[in-house]
């Protein structure tokens, strides 16, 4: 009976620490203009002005930056590059891998780092789950002039960073055409059907 007990109290401490683990989001950087250690110090303590930053690795030779970031308050790729030139230093690539499995690659860090040139918006998306949000939000990153997209279950919005020459209708479009209706654009039939069980949100 002891035996049981303590067994069960095992699994139960395990629980308990994983549901009070944050789940992160990992970030990495390649950054210009790191010539020695204290050039690594600036970088990382002008990163840890984020509260809740985690494993932060900076490789001097390579200009290799990465980090790891709490999911629920994620970061956008405008803050992370501005951070970096803030810190002095030069942005070379870019990229995030949300929670998700979701990967936001910028190629040319650079591209990326004029917010005038970047807006801020919101569509409504239709969806039921985890897997719903992983579609939406790859179907929008899939243009790359849209910079983030983190879709919320709750609120049914999805949030968006994209260059200001995109309209919100032709985002609208590529969500309809993996099977979401949105505020623009409606699912055919036919694409909508072929979802997933527990991604058919229409009543």
């Amino acid at each position: 009976m002891k035996k049981i007990i303590s067994i069960v109290l095992v699994h139960l401490i395990g629980i308990t620490t994983l549901l009070g683990q944050k789940q992160l989001d990992k970030y990495q950087i390649q950054v210009d203009g790191l010539g020695c250690p204290f050039c690594a110090y600036g970088l990382e303590k002008k990163f840890k002005e984020f509260k809740g930053i985690k494993d932060v690795a900076i490789k001097i030779e390579t200009g290799d930056f990465s980090f790891q970031y709490p999911s629920d308050k994620p970061l956008t790729m405008i803050q992370v590059i501005d951070q970096v030139k803030k810190a002095g230093y030069t942005p070379k690539t870019a990229s995030i891998i949300r929670i998700n499995g979701v990967e936001e690659s910028f190629p040319d860090a650079t591209e990326i780092s004029n917010e005038a040139a970047l807006r801020k918006s919101e569509i409504l998306v239709s969806g039921n789950c985890d897997m719903c949000k992983a579609r939406i939000e790859a179907a929008a990153l899939s243009n790359s002039k849209v910079q983030s997209a983190i879709w919320d279950l709750e609120s049914q919005r999805l949030s968006l960073v994209m260059n200001t020459n995109i309209d919100k209708e032709t985002i609208g479009k590529l969500i309809a055409e993996v099977g979401h209706d949105n505020e623009y654009v409606k699912s055919i039939d036919k694409v909508y059907d072929e979802l997933p069980p527990c991604c058919l949100y229409r009543k």
